[in-house]
This record gives C-alpha cells, structure tokens and sequence, in this order.
C-alpha cells in the first residue's frame, strides 16, 4: 500500500510529494467472528520530501488481529490498538511528530475500510452484497457514520471524521493479476474532521476541515479477494493557533493504491 501525501498552495503550486508505504501480509482466520485474521506488517517506511526513505523499526514484524469491522464498537476504531503508534521515533531516535504519527496510524485505518468494510458484505444494513448488477449503485451502511479519531496524548479527544453519504456503484467487469474482478466505485459524499492536537508541549491546537474521497476496489469474482484498490481524497482544513497568525488554511491531496501481489514480488520489494 502507497499513499502519496500532496499540500497545494493558493496560488495553484504544489510541494513535493510525502510517500508512506506499508508491506501488510495476511494470513486468514478459520471463519468470520472465529479467531480473526491475523495481519503481519513486514516493513513500514516514511519517505519526506528531500530526504531517504525513513523504516519504522518499531513496525517491523508487528502482527495484530483484525476481527472485523463489528467485532468490538466500544474499543478502538476498526479494532487497531492506539498504543503501538503513540511511541514511534524516527531512525534518529526522535519522536515522531504528531502529524506524522496520525498518518502512519491512519494507514492501517483506510487499508482496513477499503478491503475489510466497503469490499466485504455486512452483517446489518447495505453492503457490497446488495450490489447484483451493473450499474446499480447503493448507500453504505457506515454512511454519516462518525468514528473518534483521537490517538494517544498528542491527538486528543473530541476529535473525529464524519462521513457523510457513503455509496458503492457496481461499474462493470474488469481483470487485476489475471484474475476477473468485479469493479466496485466507493464515493464519500461530503465529510468533515475536527482534529484536537497537540502540536509542541503545552500548545493545542484545533483543525476543521472537510474531505471528499472516491475510487474504486477491484475485487476477485473467483477468490473473493481484493487485489486492487485506488483512492484520491481531497481534504481543506482551517487550523486555529494561539498565537500569530491565528489561522492557517490548508488544502492536501491523497492518493493511494493498493496492491495484492505474489510472496515472490512481496519478498522483492523488502530486499
């Protein structure tokens, strides 16, 4: 999985681009609600703009146990603990900025909403497996859901994305690693965030802001599996400050693919 992170100016210009990309191995529980799936993450890396890839050492070979979306609504959202990424360092030993932080945490989050909630069928509600044919687009349930968004002491609560109308469109027939997939279009509809941070000690800072996310999950008719997914999310945010200038405005661009491949081409990648 790679997401391209983009901050565009108001006078059109754009940054260089700020990658993260996650190498996430899967192996499959014995049956929904059983033991759960377990998820290895073998590597981890955070590539700023002007500088060499940075690998999360504290990433590496971390496995977790992915229940499912419904396993348990009081815990963490989707299950993903909060602890292991509150004390992520850089290669140099520092701590990870907040920002940076959230973003690493924030990629299992969308790794698991793409491919274990909109391309997996749901238990109540409408879900991927009320789409019968081409053309037919419906509501999500996870539609206006609004899950906590807070993370540890630096990413406080009150903080939150609220999704606003979620829809899945079956758009045709389509083939990823040789195999024919159904393509499922996945649109947002009109989000909005509040992040709580603290941004430096003692300085907090609030960010509200609204997003519009949309692309399309390639999922095998004969497996089951995902093997392709392709988001682009467009964020403007208005970050209040306690001290000069008060107000920052930003606009971010996101895009992310991910890929089902081969243990040959997996193992090829981490060399």
């Amino acid at each position: 999985m790679e997401t391209r992170v983009t901050m565009l100016a108001f006078n059109g210009s754009r940054t260089p681009e700020f990658t993260l990309r996650l190498a996430l191995k899967c192996a499959p529980g014995s049956h929904p609600g059983g033991a759960g799936d377990t998820y290895t993450c073998a590597r981890f890396s955070v590539q700023r703009p002007n500088r060499p890839p940075m690998v999360l050492e504290a990433l590496t070979n971390w496995t977790y146990v992915f229940k499912g979306p419904e396993a348990d609504t009081k815990g963490p959202v989707l299950g993903i603990e909060h602890s292991k990424f509150q004390t992520l360092r850089d290669s140099a030993g520092k701590a990870l900025p907040a920002g940076i932080m959230y973003m690493v945490y924030n990629s299992f989050i969308d790794f698991h909403a793409m491919c274990s909630v909109f391309a997996e069928a749901t238990s109540s509600g409408k879900g991927i497996q009320d789409l019968k044919r081409i053309g037919q687009k419906i509501v999500h349930v996870a539609a206006f859901s609004q899950p906590p968004t807070n993370l540890g002491d630096q990413v406080l609560e009150g903080s939150y994305f609220k999704n606003g109308e979620i829809t899945l469109e079956f758009k045709g027939i389509g083939v990823q690693n040789n195999s024919p997939c159904a393509i499922i279009g996945y649109d947002s509809g009109e989000s909005s965030f509040k992040m709580i941070m603290v941004s430096m000690p003692d300085v907090k800072t609030e960010t509200n802001g609204s997003s519009h996310y949309w692309g399309d999950i390639y999922k095998s008719m004969a497996t089951g599996w995902v093997q392709q997914v392709d988001m682009t999310e467009v964020v403007f945010s208005e970050t209040s400050l306690p001290f000069p200038p008060g107000k920052v405005n930003a606009m971010t661009e996101r895009a992310l693919l991910i890929r089902n491949v081969s243990e040959q081409e997996f193992e090829s990648e981490l060399k």
